[in-house]
């Protein structure tokens, strides 16, 4: 058990090695459905509202972080009153971080300092929602933010949770052991944005 234990975390670590690199900064993409024919609901044209759901990546002084912003826009396309969503360790000590990349370490689920601040994003994909997509994907991200209580590197990071709103939404995710601006990049590409 203990050779599949340290082969295991062998494979995470070159993982990570493999692709740790960032590239620029990637361009913003909004995706619906006069761009993209895809059957899912959540690229319906946004003609009773403009709500929407960005799955965004963020520079930071380890390998970055991802999280999603949601809210509405106003009519010229600025986000009004956005809420954040992501998962990271407790509190703004770097102890939790470290300890988290080898055992489950305390959760929050809302905002990290350098969410909303633009000099800091590395990659982003905005998909555009009805009202009733916006409150189904809300309710999601809210039971999601009630039960993840730990981060853990290599088992349910920040891309994990970001991967599990995609999935609800009916998007496929890449793996997650990604660096999140290649994590972000990907999660559009693979899904027509």
């Amino acid at each position: 058990m203990t050779r599949v234990l340290r082969h295991l975390s062998l494979m995470v670590v070159l993982a990570i090695a493999v692709t740790s690199c960032d590239s620029k900064p990637q361009p913003r993409f909004v995706s619906d459905a006069r761009e993209f024919g895809a059957p899912k609901a959540a690229f319906k044209a946004n003609t009773d509202g403009r709500y929407f759901i960005e799955f965004r990546s963020r520079y930071a002084l380890s390998y970055g972080h991802s999280y999603v912003i949601f809210g509405r826009l106003d009519k010229a396309g600025a986000m009004v009153n956005p809420e954040v969503a992501g998962l990271a360790p407790a509190g703004t000590s770097t102890t939790p971080y470290i300890l988290g990349h080898l055992v489950p370490v305390p959760a929050e689920t809302g905002a990290s300092d350098g969410d909303l601040e633009e000099a800091y994003r590395s990659a982003s994909w905005r998909v555009l929602l009805r009202e009733a997509e916006y409150r189904k994907t809300v309710a999601y991200i809210r039971q999601l933010q009630a039960k993840s209580r730990v981060w853990q590197a290599s088992i349910y990071n920040c891309n994990a949770f970001v991967a599990d709103i995609a999935r609800s939404m009916g998007y496929r995710t890449p793996v997650i052991w990604m660096r999140p601006q290649q994590f972000i990049t990907k999660l559009r590409q693979i899904n027509g944005g």
